[in-house]
């Protein structure tokens, strides 16, 4: 009586061992179709007549892409080895590990779906992230409320965004904490973005406040207040204007189609001061002001909240003394209402005899 072989066949050699081996051309760029897709191996029909395997050192990178590839979808491999010490070709991936991220990307972003990042560092562009060696960055007004005020406790965190802006030539990734944790989709984002009108006034939430200009929202589109459109004088520091939280009325400026970005502004929901200004403050009247700030070439007074003149350093003697936040008297020598300047000299007993 004959003995029954118990010897069973390794699944992966029986998949492996599907005709015998074709000549394939080492070097050569291929499209090939993934059949098993695991950790441990991943297998690929290269159109020959034996199956393909990735090589280890790669192998040990795939766990990163595991969760973006499938069987049955075909990746662009190189053949790196005729025949390995198995008998089998095996293929890299490197090119589709370096390209593919971004039709990864460009996919996720199409579709509005997650992905999950390592949060780095925080700077002033906001927090910077990796995704598959990527480097992107979530803005500080796409974070959550709770990382709004800290957004470096986010350091060495993994988290799950969506892809606001894609572009593998200029090398940017830019994602969203907040869209991914309130769901928010690109077609309710347009949708708020075309009922926004240009030149209404709108309620914004402070999200921000940068040395630059003020962060805000409105109606879940991001819009930013620059340093220039805070107010008609001249805004040293955007903080003492707002904080983080508060509500605030803005009227909108510009809306930037491509980004869905608004251009705000405070100071348009005031009259210009410099409006009526040959009216209000004509040449030669004597003006009450406050020294507000001293440059090399003379003192700036401010008469009225966004109206400023200079005292040239020409019109002095040297002996004046003026410190920030004098009172003093001047008269008005010229007002330039197209470039918004206007020239001052102190009152004196008699005229200076530089006064025109």
């Amino acid at each position: 009586m004959k003995k029954k072989n118990t010897t069973q066949t390794n699944p992966m050699e029986a998949l492996l061992q599907k005709a015998p081996f074709a000549r394939v051309k080492k070097n050569a760029d291929i499209e090939a179709t993934i059949i098993s897709l695991s950790r441990k191996n991943v297998l690929f029909d290269i159109g020959a007549k034996a199956y393909a395997l990735l090589g280890e050192k790669e192998l040990r990178e795939i766990s990163t892409y595991l969760p973006y590839l499938k069987e049955g979808q075909t990746a662009h491999v190189r053949i790196i080895a005729e025949e390995s010490k198995e008998g089998y070709p095996v293929v890299s991936m490197r090119k589709f590990f370096e390209q593919g991220k971004w039709e990864i990307l460009k996919a996720k972003k199409d579709k509005e779906e997650e992905i999950e990042v390592m949060c780095g560092e925080y700077g002033k562009g906001g927090v910077f992230v990796d995704f598959m060696g990527i480097r992107g960055v979530i803005p500080k007004i796409q974070l959550t409320e709770n990382f709004l005020n800290s957004p470096e406790k986010l350091s060495g965190q993994k988290i799950k965004v969506k892809i606001l802006e894609v572009d593998e030539k200029k090398n940017r990734l830019v994602v969203s904490q907040k869209v991914a944790a309130l769901n928010i989709s690109q077609k309710q984002l347009h949708e708020e973005f075309e009922r926004i009108e240009v030149g209404k006034t709108y309620k914004a939430k402070v999200l921000g406040v940068s040395e630059f200009g003020i962060f805000c929202e409105v109606a879940g589109v991001e819009g930013l207040i620059h340093i220039s459109e805070i107010s008609w004088e001249k805004v040293m520091n955007p903080s003492g204007y707002a904080k983080v939280g508060d509500d605030i009325d803005v009227s909108v400026v510009e809306k930037n189609t491509q980004d869905l970005k608004l251009n705000l502004s405070i100071k348009r929901l005031s009259i210009d001061p410099w409006e009526k200004i040959e009216e209000t403050y004509p040449q030669d009247k004597e003006v009450d002001g406050e020294v507000v700030r001293q440059e090399r070439y003379g003192y700036f007074v401010r008469l009225t909240p966004g109206i400023e003149g200079l005292i040239h350093i020409s019109k002095l003697t040297g002996k004046e003394n003026l410190k920030i936040g004098d009172k003093i008297k001047a008269y008005i020598e010229k007002v330039d209402k197209r470039s918004r300047k206007m020239s001052l000299v102190l009152t004196q007993k008699e005229r200076p005899v530089t006064y025109r």
